[in-house]
């Protein structure tokens, strides 16, 4: 693969000044942009980005420069005169299109009349579809930003209005120059807005907004939880946050989740907005830990930012842990670190565990790659996995101390790992380097054996892989967390044999920070499990005891079929995180039996069993005053008593449908109670008011339960009108056609229509997702879904002829390994599963 070589090398930024002429109805913008920057010696050209730009003249040093173009989007500027020293000002245009990135429309409906915004998605190196720049976050500098609208908007930028004035039906808006900062973190919005505003303690303005379509109710909880969250980040970080105000923008239409423009924070509007009696308990925790993602980046990734982007973790990985210390701190009775390791642990050791995983840290050589670093379970959930157990052994005033001093001595500079490594070292006395690189420059992670025999407690580790996997020589420094006095505070060896002092059980990774997981013997094991049963282990040992055994039994060191007698266990569980990696347990048997044979019946006797005394003391409605903990439980045992086909379930459910005015559903339930009236009752009437009602709301919560609902369908007609309809934008928004691809794909009535419908419509695919983060999580989560040899074969067969594209090398080296382990997982383990199910009683 070609290397792209990096510009800031020799041309270094210091201040941008950009006029932008913006023609919405024409779909096109002009830009007049001066750029003052230095070159480390004399130079007669200039290499900038910039892609799909017209440049119409250049100046340098104001004289008449010539121009040309190179591959990898560069812009060469030659002129007559060597200098260091350079004042570049260039005249060009472009045009505005549906990308979802550079500069784009979204797309709404208000009272019947269709509306638009314009806004910006730079991150990571789409500055230059917009601006001819140093597109790279090393080449930090200042902008100087004047915009030029159709009057009758709101217009927003990273700072506040400097001065605003109409002429001739034409707004022209001037920013504050901004600090010190890296391109993909400029943004601007433009369009018809209202926003709820407040005040943080230390006086930062804070603002969400949303289109007119969006009610005013819905910014409420937003605004409460941002406000609340800078509060906390100043007070963690120990640092004030930077700018003057922040603005937190839902939009119509964003290819991200969200995106942390410098005081401009941009997102779906299903990712901040909560209308109080149309939003679901887990939508609105979900939102919270957005918002304080997206805050704490704020300190993380924007006033310090990474050199270049195989540091993206030192973004990613801290938002993604202390977005939980602020949303725990604000409402300590959602438990969330519960729910981090029944979600971000569970996601980041699942994906590790793959052959040809990436590490956190991985080189980067070509734009094309970077969008395959945004591993949601790799660079996010990993990381942030990764730095509590940093944490949790250097203690967490040191954290703090460390941290403290790495943004006042880095602040408005980028960073490598080992900047922040000798900041918590300093603070914390421990060699943090030598124990996080590892860590973070390995892919994968241990499993340590654990035998507890004849007075001797024996460990050993090797990396965690499947069969079929070559095992590498990989050591890692291993916090033990253990509950035995004998066993040493890290384990570095490969193998460890130690006396026992005494007759206690002995366990690992207890509070489940550390990436390891560990496989007990078989006495070890029996005791724990009674201890389940007898309630001796706290929640989060028994979520972790079950989710380990998930993933041993993945790779064959336990059988599959001893995660059923295991489940039985847990049939009194009360915690809701808990009953989440259960449903994962009951879910992972699912693909070792076939539709309408008797061991799908036993599976689905056995769901129903497990999740019936909670679903009968939980009931179908809220009781007043309970935990929401229990409200997320109780549609968690529903769906479970759905899965076992309980007649009864399933008329409540199909009773609750009312087809006219889905808004008036249970939030809680609405997704369960119209996917049963699709799979148990669907009608051609029921399926157009689904789509109507779907088309026609503005609430990306009902939109969300209509999709999981529709998905749900037996229905080949239903399948292939939905698949077809993805390309339909008036029905189908881009942002939203991989969320139906996903769901339609895990539906095993619709796997072979969508698995057929990626591989026909794969230019498509290219043409409108190519470039964005999501392209290659098609090659990711086909793979997901596959379960045969016959898929398997497709699967090689269609997609190793597009691994030349760097964006898709990765994601189909690792599909091709994960559906060759899940085959044969299901021939080993196959006939032991259906049998051990077919013994229940």
């Amino acid at each position: 693969m070609q290397k792209v070589s990096r510009l800031f090398k020799q041309f270094r930024p210091i201040s941008y000044e950009l006029v932008l002429h913006i023609n919405r109805p024409g779909r096109v913008f002009s830009g007049e942009l001066t750029i003052h920057g230095d070159t480390p010696a004399e130079s007669d050209s200039i290499k900038l980005h910039s892609k799909d730009l017209t440049i119409e003249s250049v100046l340098v040093n104001k004289i008449v420069a010539d121009f040309s173009y190179n591959d990898n989007d560069e812009l060469v500027l030659s002129y007559p005169k060597e200098s260091n020293q350079f004042v570049i000002e260039i005249n060009y245009s472009g045009t505005i299109n549906d990308s979802l990135h550079g500069l784009y429309p979204c797309y709404y409906d208000h009272d019947g009349v269709k509306k638009e915004l314009l806004v910006t998605q730079f991150e990571s190196h789409h500055a230059r579809e917009v601006l001819p720049c140093i597109d790279e976050p090393e080449a930090k500098a200042t902008f100087d930003i004047t915009l030029e609208t159709e009057s009758g908007v709101t217009v927003l930028g990273n700072m506040p209005i400097k001065s605003q004035k109409s002429n001739k039906n034409r707004l022209v808006t001037r920013f504050n120059t901004t600090p010190i900062m890296s391109s993909y973190l400029l943004a601007f919005v433009i369009g018809e807005l209202h926003k709820k505003t407040a005040l943080t303690k230390n006086g930062i303005e804070t603002n969400v907004w949303a289109t007119l379509a969006q009610p005013e109710d819905s910014m409420d909880f937003a605004l409460d939880i941002a406000v609340r969250s800078t509060d906390f980040f100043d007070e963690y970080y120990k640092t004030p946050y930077p700018l003057v105000k922040c603005d937190h923008v839902a939009l119509p239409d964003f290819g991200s989740g969200a995106m942390e423009n410098w005081g401009l924070i941009t997102y779906r509007e299903a990712t901040l907005l909560a209308e109080p009696n149309n939003t679901s308990v887990s939508s609105k925790h979900y939102i919270a830990t957005v918002i304080s993602h997206e805050l704490s980046h704020q300190w993380f990734g924007n006033l310090v930012t990474m050199k270049w982007w195989n540091d993206l973790w030192l973004n990613e990985s801290f938002a993604s842990l202390v977005e939980y210390d602020a949303i725990d701190d604000l409402q300590p009775d959602w438990n969330v670190w519960l729910d981090f390791n029944s979600n971000e642990s569970i996601a980041a050791l699942r994906r590790d565990s793959l052959a040809g995983v990436q590490a956190v840290q991985t080189d980067v050589n070509h734009p094309d790659e970077i969008g395959t670093l945004f591993d949601g379970a790799i660079v996010y959930a990993k990381g942030a996995r990764l730095m509590k157990m940093m944490r949790r052994l250097i203690g967490d005033s040191a954290f703090r101390t460390g941290l403290q001093v790495y943004f006042e001595k880095y602040k408005y500079k980028n960073t490598q790992a080992n900047d922040l490594w000798r900041c918590l070292s300093d603070a914390s006395g421990y060699d943090v380097e030598s124990l996080m690189t590892p860590w973070i420059r390995q892919p994968g992670y241990p499993v340590v054996h654990l035998t507890d025999q004849n007075g001797e407690i024996v460990l050993s580790q090797e990396r965690l892989t499947s069969p079929s996997t070559n095992k590498p020589n990989t050591l890692w420094p291993i916090t033990l967390n253990s509950n035995s006095t004998d066993l040493p505070k890290i384990f570095e060896s490969d193998t460890l044999t130690i006396k026992k002092s005494d007759n206690n059980v002995v366990r690992l990774n207890i509070g489940n920070d550390a990436h390891f997981i560990t496989h007990y013997d078989d006495s070890t094991l029996k005791q724990l499990i009674g201890m389940v049963e007898n309630g001796v282990l706290d929640p989060l040992d028994r979520l972790q005891l079950l989710n380990e055994q998930i993933l041993l039994a993945r790779v064959g060191i336990v059988s599959t079929a001893s995660l059923i007698e295991m489940l039985h266990a847990y049939k009194n569980e009360t915690i809701e995180a808990v009953w989440d990696v259960i449903s994962l347990a009951a879910v992972e048997l699912r693909k070792f039996v076939e539709t309408d044979t008797k061991a799908e019946l036993k599976l689905r006797y056995l769901s129903g069993g497990l999740a019936l005394n909670m679903f009968k003391k939980l009931g179908w409605s809220s009781k007043p005053n309970e935990p929401e903990t229990d409200t997320k439980l109780r549609s968690l045992m529903i769906s479970m008593m759905l899965y076992s086909e309980d007649a009864s379930v399933i008329e409540t459910a199909i009773g609750m449908f009312e087809p006219s005015d889905l808004s008036s559903t249970d939030p809680e339930l609405r997704s369960l109670v119209i996917s049963t009236k699709v799979r148990h009752q669907e009608t051609d009437s029921t399926i157009k008011s689904l789509l109507d009602q779907y088309k026609t709301t503005n609430s990306s919560e009902l939109k969300n339960d209509i999709t999981v609902g529709l998905t749900a369908t037996k229905n080949e007609s239903t399948i292939k009108l939905l698949l077809e309809s993805q390309k339909d934008t008036a029905m189908f928004k881009t942002q939203d056609t991989f969320r139906w691809i996903i769901y339609l794909i895990r539906n095993k009535y619709a796997r072979e229509l969508t698995w057929a419908w990626i591989r026909d419509n794969w230019p498509w695919i290219k043409d409108t997702f190519g470039g964005d983060k999501s392209y290659n999580d098609f090659a990711t989560y086909s793979a997901s879904a596959l379960v045969t040899r016959k898929q398997l074969k497709e699967y090689r067969d269609f997609f190793t002829p597009l691994k030349s594209d760097p964006a898709l090398t990765r994601a189909v080296d690792m599909g091709i390994n994960e559906i060759t382990d899940r085959v044969a997982l299901i021939e080993r383990d196959g006939d032991s599963v259906r049998q051990a199910l077919l013994n229940l009683e």
